[in-house]
């Protein structure tokens, strides 16, 4: 049996149409999390992440008194959480967290450019640290106390 070369180059571009579909698609219903590279890059992330917090003059002094290692687990809790992934973050919520910190805008944009720096190192792409910022972003309100 013999196809004729339309029949077979229409079939050819419905194949290649529906795969790319499909691998756009899958895509798409990954999760952030996923995406992000699961807890163990998180956790390499939030290290990193508190590594320059700590060598930042700007802000480290609000953390001077801080228990690292209950704040990274916290912190690789919250974004795995925040992200889609099946970790339970049991911290305290912001607001009390950094009542009476006097944190300011200024310094919670330093604690961005931070992160930013983190997600950076471990080249995470655009759209997924888009994604993350736009999750965590809108805890400034309840940590930020100073204009």
């Amino acid at each position: 049996m013999r196809f004729s070369k339309q029949i077979v180059t229409v079939a050819i571009a419905v194949a290649a149409t529906w795969t790319l579909s499909s691998v756009t698609s899958f895509a798409a219903e990954r999760s952030l999390y996923e995406r992000l590279g699961g807890v163990g890059a998180i956790q390499a992330v939030v290290t990193k992440f508190i590594g320059n917090v700590g060598a930042d003059k700007r802000i480290n002094g609000y953390f001077k008194n801080a228990d690292l290692k209950q704040l990274n687990k916290h912190l690789v809790d919250q974004v795995c959480q925040a992200s889609g992934g099946p970790c339970t973050y049991s911290g305290r919520d912001m607001k009390t967290t950094h009542k009476g910190m006097k944190v300011t805008t200024a310094a919670f944009n330093a604690l961005v450019e931070d992160l930013v720096s983190a997600l950076d190192t471990f080249n995470v792409g655009k759209q997924e640290k888009d994604e993350l910022l736009a999750v965590l972003g809108p805890m400034k309100k309840d940590i930020v106390e100073v204009p």
